[in-house]
């Protein structure tokens, strides 16, 4: 079967999970608006500063329309925040204090995380006397999550978190994302068995992805990256984290210092780009979204095992594909590679890159260095050869995209 082929098929058996993606994406954009509107944005907030920054209006206007769209009661949000990794770190170092305990429970958290949890003379939590236990995720044999609530229940009773971390996307994990209603029943058991545990959810990946987000269904604090979905393609660095008031003025320490917090930080370029970002980030996301079911759906029908599978609503924008051998996966992402707007005449290999334990090979021919919502894959060079892809700013982008990938795989 020919490529375009196998990709009109596969729209065909997609068409109603599309509509459900379709009716997502107008509810959320319908709240982004809103949330614009009762803060009256408008040209004056996109000004830059520069120096402190003290009453930045725009600065402080976008945190106020963050933690309206996010239900929170308070937001931050900062280019000065140069990635999710550092928007967790910040949230994670605000919250604990020595002797602490934090507990994973979603398992081990992404890579990335590894030298800030239990990194030796590196400043990591470990370092400052924080201490870090995990718990895995059990899984049905559909690859479906769910929390082990017996072990965490158990755990907090004996020994007492004062925080608890749920990392809402997989990761290099093959299993399906974690749904905002599998995060529900978690908070509602932790908080009955301890009301003090503060809840903070790792949200990058699954920002408008769904109609709720982690704070309104229990959750204390959420962090992300703008260079993912939030920032909707625009965003050209940045992160946020929101929460209630208490938790996020504490973090706010973190990014600054314990005298100023949130109270100064310039950006001289001016804040457009996060505010249309923003406003686009919803139909952005769907767009993402559809990507990720429509690689599912194309290499499932070439006998391929996806994730998430291909007829499952997705709960974040990444989409896993296991290939049978190296060759193939490294011909997957050199493709995705060739199909982008930027550097497509690039020919990738893998590299040691930083904060990765196995070389890793990245496409990510995008207009915002490393940007997560643009069309990008990556993978470790290890077996099982899994790609994971995510983003799309454009439904039609993908769709030529999955004609270079397909193509790679069973040749034109």
């Amino acid at each position: 079967m020919r490529a375009d082929e196998v990709i009109k098929n596969a729209e065909f058996e997609l068409s109603e999970l599309y509509k459900k993606l379709d009716e997502t994406a107008l509810f959320n954009q319908d709240k982004v608006l809103k949330a614009f509107q009762k803060f009256k944005v408008a040209q004056r907030h996109f000004a830059g500063t520069t120096g402190y920054g003290y009453d930045d209006i725009g600065r402080d206007t976008l945190c106020n329309v963050y933690a309206d769209i996010f239900k929170s009661e308070k937001a931050l949000v900062s280019p000065n925040i140069v990635s999710g990794t550092h928007a967790l770190t910040i949230m994670l170092f605000g919250i604990l204090r020595p002797n602490d305990n934090l507990l994973a429970i979603s398992g081990q958290p992404y890579d990335t995380l590894n030298d800030v949890l239990i990194g030796d003379d590196v400043g990591s939590l470990k370092d400052f006397g924080v201490n870090f236990d995990k718990i895995d995720l059990l899984t049905d044999t559909d690859d479906t999550p769910k929390f082990d609530l017996d072990k965490i229940k158990d755990y907090i009773t004996t020994k007492g978190a004062k925080a608890v971390f749920i990392q809402r996307s997989r990761g290099y994990n093959w299993r399906q994302a974690l749904s905002c209603a599998k995060i529900s029943l978690v908070c509602k058991m932790i908080k009955q068995v301890s009301p003090k545990t503060v809840i903070l959810v790792d949200n990058c990946y699954g920002e408008f992805v769904e109609k709720t987000e982690p704070i309104e269904i229990g959750a204390d604090v959420i962090a992300g990256s703008l260079i993912k979905n939030a920032g909707g393609g625009f965003a050209p660095t940045g992160g946020y984290i929101a929460g209630y008031e208490k938790y996020i003025t504490q973090i706010s320490y973190r990014l600054t210092a314990s005298s100023i917090g949130n109270e100064v930080g310039s950006y001289s370029y001016g804040y457009l780009p996060f505010y249309q970002g923003l406003f686009m980030a919803p139909t952005t996301t769907k767009n993402a979204l559809k990507c990720s079911v429509l690689f599912a759906k194309c290499f499932s029908l070439l006998g391929f095992s996806t994730m998430p599978k291909s007829n499952h609503i997705p709960y974040d924008i990444v989409t896993s594909i296991n290939f049978d051998k190296e060759e193939q996966l490294i011909a997957f992402c050199r493709s995705i590679q060739y199909a982008s707007p930027i550097d497509s005449n690039l020919t990738l290999e893998p590299w040691d890159m930083p904060g990765y334990q196995n070389q890793v090979i990245m496409a990510a021919g995008t207009f915002i260095q490393g940007a997560s919502i643009e069309l990008s894959a990556d993978s470790p060079i290890k077996a099982p050869y899994i790609a994971y892809l995510q983003g799309a700013l454009t439904y039609e982008h993908a769709i030529i995209s999955a004609k270079f990938a397909l193509e790679s795989i069973i040749g034109k």
